[in-house]
């Protein structure tokens, strides 16, 4: 438990200076929003080239570790629709719970795997983010569009086409296998500035993370955060767990998936909802109070499941 604390406070001291900067005006507002765009189009594109292009998970524990994500995915996903009809919520609210119940924080996640289990678990954290991102993106746009724009629905696969062919995520992850796989060894040059860019992404976003907290956008109705927290920080980490020990994966990879299937939902939530016309606020409220839960969730919830893993 107190390795555990002690690996996760760096992390949220960071995010907590990321807050602290913004609201003091350093450097500036400017300034946040143009770092956002600098991790999501330079930064964590290079750090994903760079480490699932040189991967060496073998492709039957990659088979299982998909399995095993994939299965807290749809878990988390299947209860966010479940109790978003059950309980009422207009589309809008409902999406925001959809999204905060199973989208994720890759960028706190591969921190977490870094600093409990070293290269090796940052190189495994990696790749779960290579097999969410793409998943996570298909399946959140056509849901949102579906919900929320009934009236565009012709246009759903040209809407996804676009909004995938320009994801840098995507690419580098697909440009990252397609290197993986045909060639399998570093590239001179290309890969030494991706790793140098790269080495950049983690401190730099969690700064970022905390810039972009909304402290007062928390006055939301206190049923659909707990909605949202449940999915993504009780249903897809336990189902991650058991799907991982049916399968038989990999002890130190399993670890790492239960490590990052507790991080809370990705900042990015806010910015689809916005776009296509769910409930912004609430889903400002949900990346929020998630964020600053998982301080205390997060040692938690490692100190009830890692001890299960074996």
């Amino acid at each position: 438990m107190l390795t555990t604390l002690t690996s996760i406070l760096p992390i949220f001291l960071i995010i907590a200076l990321g807050l602290a900067l913004r609201k003091g005006g350093i450097p500036s507002t400017d300034f946040w929003n143009l770092n956002d765009k600098l991790v999501y189009w330079v930064l964590m594109p290079c750090l994903l080239f760079s480490k699932i292009s040189l991967s060496p998970l073998d492709k039957s524990a990659l088979g299982l570790y998909s399995v095993t994500i994939l299965g807290g995915f749809v878990a988390a996903l299947m209860f966010a629709v479940i109790s978003a009809r059950l309980f009422g919520f207009a589309a809008p609210q409902g999406t925001s719970i959809l999204q905060g119940s199973a989208r994720h924080n890759s960028f706190i996640g591969l921190a977490l795997a870094a600093n409990l289990f070293g290269p090796t678990g940052l190189d495994i954290a990696i790749l779960a983010t290579a097999i969410l991102v793409p998943i996570t993106n298909i399946v959140m746009v056509i849901m949102l569009v579906g919900a929320l724009q009934n009236n565009k629905a012709t246009n759903l696969p040209v809407a996804i086409l676009r909004e995938l062919a320009r994801n840098p995520y995507v690419i580098s992850i697909l440009l990252a296998v397609g290197a993986n796989q045909l060639i399998g060894d570093r590239i001179p040059v290309i890969h030494d500035v991706a790793d140098v860019l790269g080495a950049g992404a983690l401190p730099i976003t969690l700064l970022a993370v905390g810039a972009n907290l909304r402290v007062r956008a928390m006055a939301a109705s206190a049923l659909p955060l707990i909605l949202a927290f449940t999915g993504k920080m009780v249903i897809f980490p336990v189902v991650v767990l058991i799907v991982g020990l049916m399968v038989g994966l990999p002890q130190n990879v399993l670890q790492v998936a239960v490590v990052y299937a507790v991080v809370p939902t990705g900042a990015s939530s806010y910015t689809l909802s916005k776009q296509l016309g769910g409930d912004a606020p609430l889903m400002a409220a949900i990346v929020t109070l998630q964020t600053l839960i998982a301080a205390v969730s997060i040692p938690l919830s490692l100190a009830i499941l890692l001890p299960l893993v074996g």
